[in-house]
């Protein structure tokens, strides 16, 4: 490999590295915070906070490695110019076309890993997290009922106290369960032993045995109603990931390609734009890189990050309007993909090139 394409394809990778990092510990901190979020709410068992994370890590991986691409490619090319390196290395015959090949070393091997996240990656782990809350949901130790502890019900429906539990989280003893019933009133139910059951169809229930049940308003108005049972079933409320095979996002890529349903093949569409975009932003960084020595420095970086950003807007959207039949299926999200693929390309090869006619014209009038 000639020196010159070892040099370019090392400052290339180390702006890429170098804002990859940063966006990672971004990243890192929005994901943490998603989580914490969830489980807080009960949608996520407490157990299952680092495991979450790292699945919502992979699956935002194509997302953010096309940003990252675009940016360090922009920083790279930025640095040689604002040092006059790229003048030199232009003034010796070294255009757009002869950088392709150092710049493809580098943006090729990351589209590939965007493609695989996008592909394969990130939808096994979408589903296997949803898979994850939707097994620990059948145990009330994953899902943080800890003896002793007042635990809230999943999106908010009440609370939980068990004195003491089995070591397997199915069997209780002394419990207190506390719901909103809605319209203002509230229903307490306690027991003095109880167990958990989750039917066929993934459903909770609490079987409480022995106890006492007591509904009113919350108010304070005096029109309670005290019952003594013998068995008592509640049914755990929902949780809102609970995990549905069938559903599209669900699904393999290859699965996908065999399912003629519009939300299908819109998810379909919305998994093979990434490393097309991500391919098209990579050419965009070289041309909107070119600055004069004295020019802003951050001004091209914010017209790079603002087309990304329209860009995956555009993607979130289309896959809306795929699925809602605004947009025909067979067109699918090629009205944005090949449009920003031939931008991206034309203006990857007329870099340089637009202000030669005037420059030749100006060369003509000192000669004269």
């Amino acid at each position: 490999m000639p020196k010159l394409d070892r040099y370019l394809l090392s400052e290339f990778a180390q702006a890429i590295f170098a804002t990859l990092v940063v966006l990672l510990i971004v990243m890192v901190g929005g994901a943490f915070t998603d989580v914490l979020q969830d489980i807080a709410r009960g949608r996520v068992p407490a157990g299952l906070m680092l495991a979450q994370l790292g699945l919502v890590l992979i699956k935002w991986l194509p997302l953010i490695l096309p940003l990252a691409l675009m940016l360090g490619l922009m920083m790279g090319v930025g640095r040689l110019y604002r040092d006059s390196e790229m003048p030199v290395i232009s003034s010796i015959g070294v255009g757009p076309r002869r950088m392709l090949k150092p710049l493809m070393l580098v943006v090729g091997p990351l589209v590939l890993v965007v493609a695989a996240c996008s592909l394969w990656l990130g939808p096994w782990a979408d589903r296997l997290s949803k898979q994850m809350i939707n097994d620990a949901n059948r145990n009330l130790l994953m899902a943080g009922l800890e003896p002793g502890a007042f635990v809230g019900i999943p999106n908010g429906g009440g609370v939980i106290y068990v004195a003491n539990m089995s070591k397997d989280g199915s069997q209780l003893q002394r419990v207190f369960v506390y719901r909103d019933a809605g319209e203002g009133r509230m229903d307490v139910t306690t027991s003095s032993r109880g167990e958990l059951m989750v039917d066929p169809g993934g459903d909770r229930y609490l079987t409480l045995s022995d106890g006492f049940q007591i509904e009113g308003e919350r108010a304070g108005a005096k029109d309670f109603r005290l019952l003594r049972y013998a068995r008592n079933e509640i049914l755990l409320p929902a949780n809102d990931l609970k995990f549905d095979p069938d559903a599209p996002e669900m699904q393999t890529t290859l699965a996908l390609l065999g399912d003629d349903r519009r939300e299908a093949r819109a998810q379909l569409h919305y998994r093979l734009a990434p490393p097309l975009l991500a391919l098209a932003f990579a050419l965009m960084a070289v041309p909107l890189a070119r600055s004069m020595p004295r020019q802003a420095r951050y001004g091209p970086i914010l017209v790079g990050f603002l087309a990304y950003l329209i860009g995956q807007n555009l993607m979130t959207a289309g896959l809306g309007w795929l699925e809602s039949g605004k947009i025909a299926i067979w067109l699918g999200l090629w009205w944005l993909v090949l449009p920003v693929m031939a931008v991206a390309c034309w203006m990857y090869f007329s870099d340089g090139r637009l202000g030669r006619p005037r420059q030749a014209f100006a060369t003509a009038r000192l000669r004269s």
